[in-house]
């Protein structure tokens, strides 16, 4: 009785709102907005999904906020924590930029957890740009950027409640208050609570589908804006505290932590963000203006995995400043500045200590030239002296060029470095019998040597009509070119993983091709194929990157029905995606019961949504993930002897729960 008092004490406290707002004036449509936007004058090659976009399914965290856009692939990392992976052409997100209002968010010790620690519910719009980042985001950007823009105070609902539940035992409710104090200042408290409460085991194995888990995330944001003088600025309060329990079904922390007795895990978070912007246009030079940006962030994670403890907190610093204005005329415009990062890390892997200071300066200039017609291009470079990767130069460029009406045809290059976290972006790993071996090159992170890549990459896109209806079709083709790389390797055994630097080729081939299409009024379908060639030259053979599908096949159907004048309203989605043959780590070594093939078997995972709109105030919704019920067979090599030396719980490669179906309710006071 206790814990069903604590579900419903939960729900009545905490809650979540996905309340659309359109913040992109780029971007010029006519009549109704689509919820996911790609402009015909924006030189990079960004997609723009809007609240509406993220309300099609239960994106609970931003993790899960990818499953109807075809320009992110999202995966499982393991049989256990139920962490949604995602990549970008092919490639992991470390090797993305992931922002949080052009301030980096996920970097780090969050870079397992970190996407999971943003509730959809706070995000006004996420833009995914493919390729090298801005040159004004920092170096770190290899195979594009994610950048999330928050629900601002200024525009947002005084009330707004969500209430979400789900068939695996996962309960949300998330609730935003906002208040204008005066005509300049306006405040929004976001406040986040969710938990799931019992243990699943649908493939029987011994171990629980999804961990245990509790969070509470709040965040205070406060804007003040005075459009007369040309000041606006923000300033954002964050707590975060997130739980997970995971392992075997009879598994207890309080008897079993750290002994055979029955293997389990447990992950504990703690995080607190400041952050703060200050921008100044001038009066008198409206083209003209200067922001500065500033973050501190503490991130405490404690965690165990079996006899394996990984235990990491990271303090980090960024500042940057950034001055605009023109070159003769607004055909011309820069950008140039200065910024500063510090992250000071404490790590230990069992008792081995891997504490370091990073700190790095750079100053930056970017280029913009625009005929206000038909081409653009935007050239960067940046330099930075970081103490551990020396002093080094960023180039970057992305063109644009509109043939004729409808057509936009782009190009991109550019230069990314950055230092791996070994540890933090493999702890996947930690639940496994393997050994981590480094091979130590008296480089000066873990030893090793920073990953250097370049990026080239070239997109067209096309709108006609067909059959009188409004379509498109376009693809893109990105390379990624890997100079020197952190080497991954689980092709020398399933009792170890080695990392080490790169010695020879490797490189992502990714190749995207789209059709959307309006089939009827209210009625469209978008579809997307995919191909990867991904290959690194291991130390004793080349092979294709593991768990990685070569072909890919998105398509997602939307309809909703004409909005009545009292706001009522049906809203259905349907998401299917295919995914081909992945390569997998070698377990030949193994028995043939801990054993699995080279290759995995090709699948589909489908997900629907049906939203009824009752009024301007109150909606509901019902949906499914993975109704087809597809889950992979043998999700946890070694299951039946969790401490021999065939366990391991990384080679994922589908789902592992099976069917999965929600429904919530949100009530928007205006």
């Amino acid at each position: 009785m206790k814990k069903q008092i604590s579900i419903l004490l939960l729900l009545l406290f905490c809650s979540f709102n996905l309340y659309s707002q359109d913040t992109l004036k780029e971007i010029k449509v006519q009549n109704v907005q689509k919820s996911l936007q790609k402009s015909l004058k924006l030189t990079a090659n960004t997609t723009i999904l809007s609240s509406k976009e993220l309300l099609k399914a239960a994106c609970c965290n931003l993790a899960e906020s990818f499953e109807t856009n075809p320009s992110i692939d999202v995966n499982f990392s393991d049989a256990l924590t139920g962490t949604k992976q995602i990549k970008m052409l092919g490639l992991t997100s470390p090797y993305l930029m992931i922002t949080e209002e052009n301030i980096p968010s996920v970097r780090g010790a969050s870079q397992a957890y970190g996407l999971s620690f943003t509730p959809g519910t706070w995000v006004e719009s996420i833009q995914i740009t493919k390729g090298a980042g801005s040159v004004v985001n920092g170096y770190e950007s290899i195979s594009g950027q994610i950048n999330t823009e928050l629900i601002k105070p200024i525009k947002d609902i005084p009330f707004f409640v969500n209430a979400y539940g789900a068939s695996d035992s996962r309960f949300e409710l998330n609730t935003h208050f906002n208040r204008k104090i005066s005509d300049k200042w306006a405040t929004s408290l976001f406040v986040h609570g969710n938990t799931r409460v019992s243990k699943n085991d649908m493939n029987n194995d011994g171990f629980l589908d999804n961990p245990l888990a509790k969070q509470v995330n709040i965040l205070n944001r406060w804007q003040y804006t005075n459009a007369q003088k040309g000041w606006i600025s923000f300033i954002n309060f964050r707590y975060m505290n997130d739980k997970k329990q995971t392992g075997e079904l009879n598994f207890d922390p309080n008897r079993d932590k750290l002994t055979t007795n029955y293997w389990g895990s447990e992950i504990n978070t703690e995080r607190i963000d400041i952050s703060t912007k200050v921008g100044y246009i001038f009066p008198d030079m409206p083209f003209q203006s200067i922001g500065f940006q500033n973050a501190f962030n503490s991130h405490n994670q404690e965690s165990y995995f079996g006899l394996n403890q990984y235990n990491i907190k990271q303090k980090s610093y960024y500042s940057n400043l950034i001055f605009n204005s023109i070159i003769d005329n607004t055909r011309h415009k820069f950008a140039t500045g200065l910024n500063f990062m510090y992250d000071k890390y404490e790590e230990f892997v069992n008792v081995t200590d891997y504490s370091r200071v990073d700190n790095s300066f750079g100053a930056f200039f970017e280029y913009t030239y625009d005929n206000t017609n038909n081409f653009s291009l935007v050239l960067g470079g940046r330099i930075d002296n970081h103490n551990r990767l020396g002093t080094f130069f960023t180039p970057r460029l992305h063109v644009r060029y509109n043939p004729w009406e409808k057509g936009v045809l782009r190009f991109s290059a550019g230069r990314g470095k950055r230092s791996a976290n070994i540890f933090a972006e493999n702890q996947q790993l930690f639940a496994s019998s393997r050994s981590f071996d480094i091979l130590n090159t008296n480089g000066k992170i873990y030893g090793l040597n920073p990953e250097i890549a370049w990026n080239y990459g070239l997109s067209f896109s096309q709108g006609f009509k067909l059959f009188n209806r409004s379509s498109d079709v376009g693809f893109d083709f990105y390379r990624t070119d890997f100079q020197n790389q952190v080497v991954v390797d689980l092709y020398q055994g399933p009792q170890q993983v080695v990392f080490y630097n790169l010695n020879g080729k490797s490189f992502a081939n990714s190749l995207q091709i789209e059709f959307n299409y309006e089939l009827a009024k209210h009625f469209n379908l978008r579809t997307a194929y995919k191909y990867y060639d991904i290959q690194t030259d291991y130390q004793y053979i080349t092979q294709e990157r593991p768990l990685q599908a070569k072909h890919r096949f998105f398509g997602n159907l939307e309809y909703q029905t004409h909005l009545l004048d009292d706001g009522k309203q049906w809203k259905f989605d349907f998401t299917i995606n295919w995914l081909g043959k992945q390569r997998l780590p070698t377990t030949i070594s193994n028995s043939g019961l801990d054993s699995m093939p080279e290759y995995s078997p090709s699948f589909s995972v489908m997900n629907m949504q049906v939203t009824k709109i009752f009024s301007s105030i109150f909606e509901v919704y019902i949906g499914g993930e993975n109704i087809g019920n597809y889950k992979q067979e043998k999700a946890i090599l070694g299951s039946d002897n969790p401490f021999g030396t065939t366990f391991d719980t990384s080679i994922i490669y589908a789902p592992v729960f099976g069917q999965m179906y929600y429904a919530g309710l949100r009530i928007k006071i205006k």
